[in-house]
C-alpha cells in the first residue's frame, strides 16, 4: 500500500488544490512578510528592497516544494524546471510587492508597520491569485495530468467494405 501512495497521485481538483495553495503559500507568504518586516528593522542600513528579493528567494523555494507535494497532487519533489518556472512567477509577484510598497512611501512620508504590512499583504494577495493560475495551469500542469499534456498521435484504422474481388490485385484497387 505504502508502494502506491509513492507513485503519482489523482488528479486535484481546482477548489481543493485553491485551498491547499491558500494554505501553503499563503502560510508562507504570512510568515514571509513578517521576516520582511523583522530583517528590515534588525538591518536598518540594507535596502528594503534586497531585503525583500532575499525572502521572496527563499519563501518561493518553500513554497514550490510545498506545492509540488501537496498543493497540486504531484506528491514528489519539485524538478528544475518547475523552480525556475515558479521563480519566474515569484519575480512578477516581487514587482508587484515592491511596487505597492514604493508607491506607499511617495503617498505616505512615513508609513507605519502596520500601514506597510497591509499593503504588502494586499499586493502579496493579488499577486498570490495570478500566480495560482501561473503554477496550476503552466508549472504543475504535466504533473497533474500527462495525458492532457502530452499530444498523442490518433490511431484511425479506416475499414473500407468493397464489392473489389478479393485476391492482391482486387486489394490494391480497393486501398
Amino acid at each position: 500500500m505504502a508502494a502506491g501512495r509513492r507513485g503519482k497521485r489523482a488528479e486535484v481538483g481546482g477548489l481543493v488544490a485553491f485551498a491547499r495553495f491558500v494554505v501553503c503559500g499563503g502560510g508562507v507568504g504570512v510568515a514571509a512578510s513578517f521576516a520582511v518586516a523583522a530583517l528590515a528593522a534588525w538591518l536598518p542600513q540594507v535596502p528594503w528592497v534586497l531585503v525583500n528579493a532575499l525572502v521572496t528567494v527563499v519563501s518561493t523555494l518553500l513554497a514550490t516544494e510545498l506545492h509540488a507535494r501537496f498543493t497540486f497532487g504531484a506528491g514528489g519533489h519539485a524538478t528544475w524546471r518547475q523552480h525556475v518556472q515558479s521563480a519566474g512567477s515569484a519575480a512578477a509577484a516581487y514587482a508587484v510587492t515592491c511596487s505597492a510598497v514604493l508607491v506607499l512611501h511617495q503617498v505616505a512620508a512615513r508609513p507605519g508597520a502596520v500601514a506597510e504590512q497591509a499593503v504588502y499583504l494586499s499586493a502579496s494577495a493579488l499577486a498570490g491569485v495570478a500566480r495560482f493560475a501561473v503554477l496550476r495551469l503552466v508549472v504543475f500542469a504535466r504533473t497533474r495530468s500527462g495525458a492532457a499534456t502530452v499530444a498523442r498521435p490518433l490511431d484511425v484504422t479506416v475499414v473500407r467494405t468493397s464489392t473489389v474481388a478479393a485476391g492482391p490485385a482486387g486489394l490494391c484497387r480497393a486501398a
